[in-house]
C-alpha cells in the first residue's frame, strides 16, 4: 500500500506500508542512494509475518519533494509526521548506510516515540573527535566525498551525470562501487532477490533526479544537527568487519558514545553484510512486542 503524505511544510512524502497492518511498525531508512523498495528484501518480509513495515523516499529520491540544505536530524521530523499520519503510537526504527544516521536521528530527537533503533553499516559524524574520518576507505568513496566536500557544484554536475547513467542501467552504481566491495558482498547482492531489489530501488530513487542523492551526501558530510551521545533507547549497532565504505573506525566511535548501544561486529562481512544480517536484526527490533502479544 502506498501512502503519499502532506508535511506541515506543504511537502510530499510517499511512503510504502507492507507486511501486518496489525503487526509491530519498524519505520525503514533507506540507504544512499535509494528509495522505499530498497530495504528489506521481500523474503525476509515472509519470513517475519508480524511487523508492519514502512518505507518511505526521504526529500528528493523518488516521489518525495526535495528539502534543499536538509540536515540528517531533519529525518527525525518527517518520521513524526509519517508516525502521526498513519496512527503509530511508538514504533521501532532501521537504517542501513546512508540511513543509518538518519535512524539514529530519530533515537535521540524522538524519545518518546522510538522504542528501539537498528544501525547498520553506519558512518560516524563528520566532526567526530579523535577519528580519522578517512581512514580504511576505499579510494573511490575518498573521492567522491572528497569532492562534495571541495567543490559542491561540480560534485551536483558529476551526481546528475552518474544518476543519468544509472537510470540507464542500474547495475552502474555497483560497478562503480567495485573497489569498496568484498567477496561476501558480491556474492549478497548476485543472489537474485537482492539483485532485483536494489537495481529497483536505484531506478525508482533517481528516476526524477539526482537531488535527492546530492542532498544526502551534503547532509552526512555535515553538522547532523544531534548528538549520537543523546540517544536514550537501545540501538543495535551492526557492521561488517570488512566494510570499506562505512569503514569500520566509524562503527568502534559509536559504539564507544551511544550509552545503551549493542555492538555486534561480524567477522568477514562487508558492506552489504547487512542484508543477511536482516532476520536477526529484525527479530531484536520486535521481539519485546512479540513477547507482550498473546
Amino acid at each position: 500500500m502506498v501512502h503519499d503524505i502532506r508535511t506541515r511544510d506543504g511537502r510530499r512524502l510517499t511512503v510504502e506500508e507492507y507486511g501486518d497492518p496489525d503487526g509491530s511498525p519498524v519505520v525503514l531508512l533507506h540507504d544512499t542512494p535509494g528509495c522505499r523498495f530498497g530495504v528489506v528484501p521481500g523474503d525476509v518480509v515472509t519470513a517475519h509475518p508480524h511487523i508492519r513495515f514502512l518505507a518511505y523516499d526521504r526529500p528528493g529520491y523518488g516521489d518525495s519533494d526535495r528539502l534543499p540544505g536538509r540536515r540528517v536530524a531533519d529525518a527525525a521530523r518527517d518520521v513524526a509526521e509519517l508516525a502521526d499520519a498513519l496512527g503509530l503510537g511508538r514504533f521501532s526504527v532501521l537504517g542501513h548506510c546512508g540511513g543509518a544516521p538518519h535512524a539514529l536521528a530519530c533515537a535521540a530527537l524522538l524519545p518518546s516515540r522510538v522504542r528501539r533503533t537498528a544501525v547498520l553499516a553506519s558512518p560516524a559524524p563528520p566532526d567526530a573527535r579523535d577519528l580519522r574520518w578517512f581512514d580504511g576507505m576505499a579510494p573511490s568513496r575518498v573521492e567522491e566525498f572528497t569532492r562534495a566536500l571541495t567543490d559542491p557544484l561540480d560534485f551536483a554536475g558529476h551526481l546528475a551525470a552518474r544518476a543519468a547513467d544509472i537510470r540507464r542501467d542500474p547495475a552502474q552504481l555497483l560497478v562503480s562501487l567495485r573497489d569498496g566491495l568484498t567477496d561476501a558482498d558480491r556474492r549478497i547482492v548476485s543472489a537474485p532477490a537482492v539483485g532485483e531489489m536494489l537495481l529497483r530501488a536505484y531506478r525508482e530513487a533517481l528516476r526524477g533526479s539526482s537531488y535527492g542523492w546530492l542532498d544526502d551526501v551534503l547532509a552526512l558530510l555535515s553538522s547532523w544537527g544531534f548528538d549520537p551521545a543523546a540517544v536514550p533507547r537501545p540501538v543495535l549497532l551492526w557492521h561488517g568487519a570488512e566494510d570499506t565504505l562505512s569503514p569500520v573506525g566509524h562503527f568502534t566511535w559509536l559504539a564507544d558514545r551511544i550509552p545503551r548501544a549493542r555492538p555486534v561486529l561480524q567477522k568477514d562481512a562487508g558492506h552489504f553484510g547487512a542484508l543477511a544480517a536482516l532476520p536477526d536484526v529484525l527479530d531484536w527490533l520486535c521481539a519485546p512486542a512479540r513477547r507482550a502479544t498473546p
